[in-house]
């Protein structure tokens, strides 16, 4: 059983670090030091005060407007901000202070970060997978998946899936797509990267052709990919299990 204490603390140091997580995804991709230096509005470059940099808050509070220029703040912003505070409570709340935990945590880190440079710049930094990478295998050596080398497998077939898609496709798919599922299937293990990959095509298929009806973009604009493999490995993380075993009874 969950304490509400410390639901409500992950949920704080969640929106917090994914205020956090988007000065790294907004900044990295174009090589501006995310450590140092003030915030400041994108559209003015008016430095930000203190009371305009508080997680969620800040943004109803100015209306979702800059205080300088008036100019709309991205939904971005907020929206990470809940997600990630949302998803350190889910994960307090499915491990306890397991050191699963400490897996669920950086794996979230992780996507929120890819989620915010490839929606916006169609950019999945090696930077972030390579910093990530040995993190994810210490804590599988740790406390590996069942057998121990599923880790190992879920990492190849993971990559293999999208190296084999990148080359049938003629380009279809980018190579960083391909590091991140080899790169998550050393969290997933086999059979849950798979549900990663089917999953993630249900959604690229639904919400990419939905935007494509609504916003009316050409068949051959690229349309980032990585977003709907991060909502596909969080599914997967939390309830892959659930749902294999749902579709193994339906068998």
């Amino acid at each position: 059983m969950f304490d509400l204490y410390w639901l409500i603390t992950f949920f704080i140091v969640g929106i917090v670090f994914g205020s956090f997580f988007n000065v790294i995804g907004l900044r990295l991709p174009k090589n501006i030091p995310f450590h140092t230096g003030r915030s400041y509005c994108p559209n003015c470059e008016k430095q930000l005060h203190w009371y305009e940099l508080i997680p969620v808050a800040s943004y109803i509070l100015q209306r979702g407007k800059c205080n300088g220029c008036k100019e709309k703040i991205s939904p971005l912003y907020p929206s990470m901000e809940l997600a990630t505070g949302i998803l350190f409570s889910l994960s307090y709340m499915t491990f306890g202070f397991q050191v699963e935990l400490i897996m669920a945590l950086l794996l979230i880190s992780m996507l929120i970060i890819i989620f915010i440079t490839d929606i916006t710049y169609m950019l999945i930094p090696n930077k972030i997978l390579l910093f990530f990478l040995p993190l994810f295998i210490i804590i599988r050596f740790i406390v590996p998946l069942d057998p121990w080398y599923n880790s190992l497998v879920g990492a190849i077939v993971g990559y293999g899936l999208i190296a084999l898609i990148i080359i049938a496709s003629k380009g279809g798919m980018g190579a960083g797509d391909m590091k991140l599922f080899g790169v998550v299937g050393i969290v997933l293990g086999l059979s849950h990267v798979l549900l990663t990959f089917f999953l993630a095509a249900i959604f690229g298929t639904i919400i990419g052709g939905a935007f494509m009806l609504f916003k009316k973009v050409e068949r051959r604009q690229p349309i980032p990919f990585g977003p709907h493999i991060v909502a596909a490995t969080i599914v997967s993380y939390f309830y892959g299990t659930k749902i294999i075993q749902f579709y193994l009874n339906m068998l």
